[in-house]
């Protein structure tokens, strides 16, 4: 018979993260009952959680900058690589005044926190956090995103961007320990859970597997991404919350090999194929080229003999997560990069020059510009767009619906798919992103039939039925780059008013002004679709 015992599930080796000092308020040691309490005034959770969320929305880790950075210098990177690298690097160096966030889409507000059963606060931990992260939301220029249900079907905005997830783990010892992310929705649904078998446990099965569920990655949370694959888990829930972490780089100080206790490992032979496989595939930094993928994380986990999970997801260019800790010497935050501009290359790369596009020749003018361009065509942008996403699509089908006819503005100008963070004082537009085409795709063939979405303005890969829907009314379908949204403000958006639907708040329908916006021809009248090439 087998002795008893213990393994630690996640055994990690030291942790060699840079912390800064946020304050040693709030902490002290007190003796009871022959042991050292660790003392920690709820309002030092407050202000742990406000300042990482406020961090976490405008700087990002220097590691992940200096992988931007090497895509420049990679001559064996495309030009469309090189081009998403440099806006993103731009991108940051604008987030970084902290004004307007590196993603528009300021996301879920997410706390993971172990702590140490020598901790004490008094006090309802997610509450003072959640207060933390109202405040930031409150006070910077961020967008609120979560939308609360009064029924099934009848739902608003919660204008305050709660609820956060909060998940609080008890732990052994004298520390408070926790990770802090904001995920996007485009990021967050490109999170997939397989249920497979032990038929799937040898190289060519597992091999064929993942080139096939790459495939389902797409471009649309806005690549290069951080992959995380975890294979196996004592259940679906287990291997899902591996994969948030694993990709966040949480688990990155795992052993690289299993024992017979079944502890948690990363598999380096698979992240280097996985690595490779992601690019082989050529769909590269959302245009074509090598880079979907910065790096790869693949974690090993136990299984029951009659299941086998595996769960895919990543961090998206916007890789928002933070570090944070308590012990007896104060409140310490991880220290990200505040001059994200030494990154950046003395010279921008040298590239093939846009063709300029003016989108307020009209739209039949437009068109008849755009067919004659092949896809992958980089196209630099100016004219009027009209800003519209999910509800401002469903609120016009139903007037189409009730046999009301459609706004003259939805035929008149393209349809950029986008909602904005709050606008800082003194600018035309907070940070203003593309949002993901695919949630769009059901509205397409409708619209086009009454003279809208003619042209249309997104991030990400879209379904077939665009590209029919293109080549039968004879509409385009333009790539933004997913990522760099406050670079957008701050250098193409002009102007933005709102033009309909106002109570919707972010979703209302706006129009904005822009200049050298950038965009690539994705799909176009012919029924070419850059996509399709990688979906085989």
């Amino acid at each position: 018979m087998s002795e008893f015992k213990y393994q630690e599930p996640f055994p990690m080796s030291e942790d060699t993260t840079e912390y800064r000092l946020l304050t040693k308020d709030y902490v002290s040691v007190e003796e009871c009952c022959g042991r050292k309490i660790l003392k920690v005034a709820p309002e030092g959770l407050n202000l742990l959680a406000r300042e990482a969320f406020r961090d976490v929305s405008f700087y990002l880790r220097a590691s992940h900058l200096q992988m931007l950075a090497n895509i420049l210098e990679d001559p064996e990177a495309s030009d469309n690589d090189k081009f998403v690298a440099y806006t993103m690097l731009l991108n940051q160096a604008v987030a970084a005044d902290g004004e307007l966030p590196t993603c528009q889409d300021t996301g879920t507000a997410i706390v993971i926190g172990k702590k140490g059963e020598n901790v004490y606060t008094g006090a309802n931990d997610a509450e003072w956090l959640s207060k933390g992260v109202y405040e930031t939301y409150r006070d910077c220029n961020l967008r609120y995103s979560q939308v609360v249900p009064f029924t099934m079907t009848e739902e608003k905005n919660s204008a305050t961007n709660l609820p956060a997830q909060i998940d609080l783990y008890a732990a052994q010892g004298s520390k408070y320990e926790f990770l802090f992310l904001t995920k996007g929705g485009g990021s967050a649904n490109k999170t997939f859970l397989y249920q497979q078998t032990k038929a799937l446990l040898n190289d060519e099965s597992l091999t064929n597997f993942i080139k096939d569920k790459i495939k389902d990655l797409g471009t649309s949370a806005c690549p290069p991404y951080h992959l995380a694959v975890v294979i196996g888990g004592t259940s679906a829930e287990a291997n899902l919350a591996t994969v948030k972490k694993a990709s966040a780089h949480y688990y990155d100080y795992l052993p690289t090999s299993g024992n017979e206790g079944g502890r948690a490992f990363r598999d380096l032979e698979w992240e280097e194929k996985i690595r490779k496989i992601c690019q082989e595939s050529g769909v590269g930094a959302q245009f074509g080229g090598k880079y979907l993928v910065h790096d790869v994380r693949v974690i090993r986990l136990p299984r029951h003999a009659a299941s086998c999970p595996v769960g895919i997801g990543v961090s998206c260019s916007a890789d928002r997560n933070i570090r944070a800790k308590i012990t007896e010497e104060g409140i310490f935050l991880e220290q990200l990069e505040k001059n994200p501009a030494r990154f950046l290359p003395a010279q921008a790369p040298g590239l093939a020059p846009a063709v300029e596009i003016d989108l307020d020749k009209g739209m039949d003018a437009v068109r008849a510009e755009l067919t004659k361009y092949p896809i992958k065509t980089r196209l630099n942008i100016k004219g009027t767009l009209i800003v519209a996403r999910d509800i401002a699509h469903a609120q016009i089908k139903k007037m189409l619906d009730e046999g009301k006819p459609m706004p003259d503005y939805f035929k008149n100008h393209p349809i950029y798919y986008a909602g904005p963070a709050k606008t800082p004082n003194g600018m035309a537009s907070g940070s203003f992103g593309p949002t993901t085409a695919g949630r769009m795709d059901p509205y397409v063939d409708l619209f086009q039939d009454h003279g809208g979405s003619m042209i249309m303005v997104a991030k990400g890969n879209r379904s077939k039925a665009v590209t029919d829907a293109c080549k039968k009314h004879g509409g385009f379908y333009l790539g933004s780059i997913g990522g760099p949204a406050a670079v957008l403000a701050k250098n193409s958006i002009k102007s933005v008013e709102v033009v309909d639907f106002p109570e919707l708040g972010m979703e209302a329908v706006r129009k904005i002004y822009v200049e050298n916006f950038p965009a690539f021809i994705i799909v176009d009248d012919k029924g070419n679709d850059f996509f399709a090439e990688f979906a085989h």
